[in-house]
């Protein structure tokens, strides 16, 4: 659904998407959209160090085990930000009560379906920016087979819950000696160090 709307959308330099998301931890939605627009990747993103596009390249650093690295791509590109990389800048004050009553169609319906007035109706005609564009499938020329969970690449096959049982508990009283004492028993054991 990504790579459809992005192709509708067209003419993108970058397209900047995380690492992965909470619930399945697979990793697999950026370089998936990559492939299926047949961009190029670069995954675990800490920094966009130059774009030149006057040559069409762009140079970004990366997290990898054991360190860091520099690499050149050709744009345009799918980049996937680790979470060590920098925060987002501040969000624009200004901008952030101007779309402050931004809403989508579907909202709008959810609003009328419950029977409540919609608050600031005159500002949708007046202010056409605050209504949010919202495409169906068929709005992107999509394949509905190829949406949603029945189209998803990845297949969970099991879930399970696993709960660790302490064989043995300690309780420390926060004082140097129980700390110290701490440090030197998981240095024994090499649990750190």
């Amino acid at each position: 659904a990504l790579a459809i709307a992005i192709r509708k959308i067209g003419d993108c330099d970058i397209i900047v998407g995380g690492r992965q998301a909470i619930d399945g931890d697979t990793a697999q939605v950026g370089p998936q959209v990559a492939e299926k627009l047949g961009l190029t990747q670069v995954t675990y993103a800490e920094e966009i160090l130059d774009v030149d596009k006057a040559v069409g390249k762009i140079t970004v650093k990366r997290h990898i085990d054991g360190g860091v690295e520099t690499v050149e791509a050709p744009l345009p590109i799918v980049i996937t930000v680790n979470g060590s990389a920098a925060s987002c800048r501040p969000r624009n004050a200004k901008l952030v009560q101007k779309y402050k009553r931004a809403l989508g169609a579907q909202e709008k319906a959810a609003i009328a379906k419950e029977g409540t007035e919609l608050a600031y109706a005159g500002l949708y005609e007046k202010y056409p920016y605050l209504n949010i564009t919202e495409w169906s499938v068929a709005d992107v020329d999509g394949d509905l087979a190829q949406c949603g969970l029945s189209g998803s690449p990845t297949k969970v096959k099991t879930i399970q819950n696993i709960s660790f049982q302490a064989k043995e508990s300690k309780t420390l009283t926060g004082s140097d000696k129980d700390v110290e004492d701490l440090i030197v028993e998981l240095l024994a054991n090499h649990t750190i160090g």
